[in-house]
């Protein structure tokens, strides 16, 4: 009777245990179901002009943000997010600034935020060529076979992995600096902003690379932050920054309570919370892939270039400059564009940033980036050179000592790219002289992709 007692006693803790652990996470993740969802919904139905009902059906669907309840409101264009009528976020979308999540500051205040996004020059592109417009020259690419690249987009289409479609959206293939193939899903065109998630990076980090050359920034530098000139942090470096490895603690983990889940859909100034961690590591010692990072970054940049151009001047000196006309960067709360995640553009107009990396930082004769930027940027982490990524740019191959090895095996060891959540990628290829951008829902076999693609061009 005694060991039945104890027994039942121990369950019953159990089980308490269990019960308070489930509400203390659900306490936790309730608010980032409904800030995800809100933020998500609100760029799909704003930027990407499609309805509420399909978004929910399509990009909504799995667990957990099927949980989250959503209400579009027309008059104020913002979407709330709630679970069990609980835990309620809201996004609000601006004409120039695109979707932003309230945290930490009232929705008055964010509203009353003046964005001066330079408007895209009035030129009619469909009569421009590619890559300065859209107009494609159609001839024969002597070494392409286009029935090749044909059949793997339409085999990838619709292609499954583990029971789910991949839900690949767009595919563009540039080959020596002309779009030789393109492929979109139903109901996506070459006009369809997508969201780039963490490719957004690569964005910002060019960014940097223009300050550079602009003699602003050097990226051996301290990073100029606030709070940490006096302390153990004031051995952080801008480079130390790109290649992800300041050191913070910082947690990029998306499935429960972490740093990055708090910065993304519970703070109102990202950069400041990031930039308040503790330091776990010496600095240039330990790579830790952090979209903390990238979001001091684009302070950095604000701090930089002044209040007065700051949201100007992504599109008036990289994304305008290389006619990504469709690009729309989104900030937070306190007004710095978040530099790790938010950014909405049209396939074409990924492959025109891919193409300029491919092309060295050069675009239509100017020199945008530093002319050793590019070589610099694809370099693996200095610590080790094992780690494949360089400059907010992940790096296909190593090679060491004993071995080479490459994330994709069907790739050529020389590629480099950006990638986002969700299978976004744009992967430059310079020993083919290739650009392919795939956009979707989810990932897909993406080495049998590239290796289609790369053997359908000699």
């Amino acid at each position: 009777m005694k060991l039945r007692k104890i027994t039942g006693i121990l369950l019953r803790l159990l089980c308490t245990g269990a019960i308070i652990y489930i509400g203390w996470l659900a306490y936790l993740l309730a608010p980032v179901i409904s800030a995800y969802g809100a933020k998500a919904l609100a760029s799909g139905i704003y930027l990407q002009q499609r309805t509420a009902s399909e978004f929910e059906q399509h990009d909504l669907s799995d667990f957990p943000f099927y949980l989250g309840r959503y209400t579009v409101n027309e008059n104020d264009s913002s979407v709330t997010g709630s679970v069990l009528g609980f835990a309620e976020r809201k996004a609000i979308y601006r004409k120039n600034a695109g979707v932003t999540v309230i945290n930490d500051y009232a929705e008055n205040e964010v509203r009353q935020q003046s964005f001066h996004k330079p408007q895209p020059p009035a030129v009619h592109t469909d009569s421009i060529e590619w890559p300065v417009g859209d107009k494609l020259v159609d001839t024969t690419i002597a070494g392409v076979d286009k029935n090749a690249l044909l059949k793997t987009m339409q085999r990838v289409m619709p292609e499954e992995i583990n029971g789910q479609p991949s839900g690949t959206r767009a595919i563009v293939i540039v080959y020596n600096g002309q779009l030789i193939a393109e492929q979109y899903a139903e109901g996506y065109d070459r006009n369809s902003r997508m969201p780039a998630w963490s490719m957004t990076k690569s964005i910002t980090a060019s960014l940097i690379g223009i300050l550079v050359k602009q003699n602003k920034l050097d990226i051996n530098d301290p990073a100029p932050v606030a709070g940490w000139r006096d302390n153990n942090k004031k051995e952080i470096t801008i480079k130390h920054l790109l290649q992800q490895c300041s050191g913070l603690d910082y947690e990029e983990n998306y499935n429960g309570p972490s740093e990055a889940v708090n910065m993304l859909f519970k703070k109102g100034d990202m950069a400041s919370y990031i930039a308040r961690l503790p330091l776990l590591h010496k600095p240039g010692t330990v790579f830790n892939y952090s979209s903390g990072n990238s979001n001091i970054l684009s302070r950095i940049i604000r701090n930089t270039v002044g209040e007065e151009n700051y949201q100007a001047f992504p599109y008036r000196e990289l994304l305008y400059k290389i006619n990504m006309y469709s690009a729309q960067l989104e900030p937070d709360a306190s007004g710095t564009y978040v530099g790790s995640s938010y950014c909405y553009a049209t396939a074409r107009d990924f492959a025109r940033f891919g193409l300029l990396c491919c092309n060295n930082g050069k675009w239509n004769g100017e020199q945008l980036l530093p002319g050793t930027w590019i070589k610099a940027a694809t370099q693996p982490y200095d610590a080790d050179p094992r780690q494949q990524y360089g400059y907010h740019f992940w790096l296909n191959g190593f090679t060491d000592a004993t071995k080479t090895a490459r994330i994709f095996p069907s790739a050529p060891a020389d590629m480099y790219y950006a990638a986002g959540y969700g299978g976004q990628y744009i992967y430059i290829i310079p020993s083919k002289k290739l650009v392919i951008v795939r956009l979707g829902l989810r990932k897909m076999d993406d080495d049998r992709f590239l290796k289609e693609v790369t053997e359908a061009v000699s």
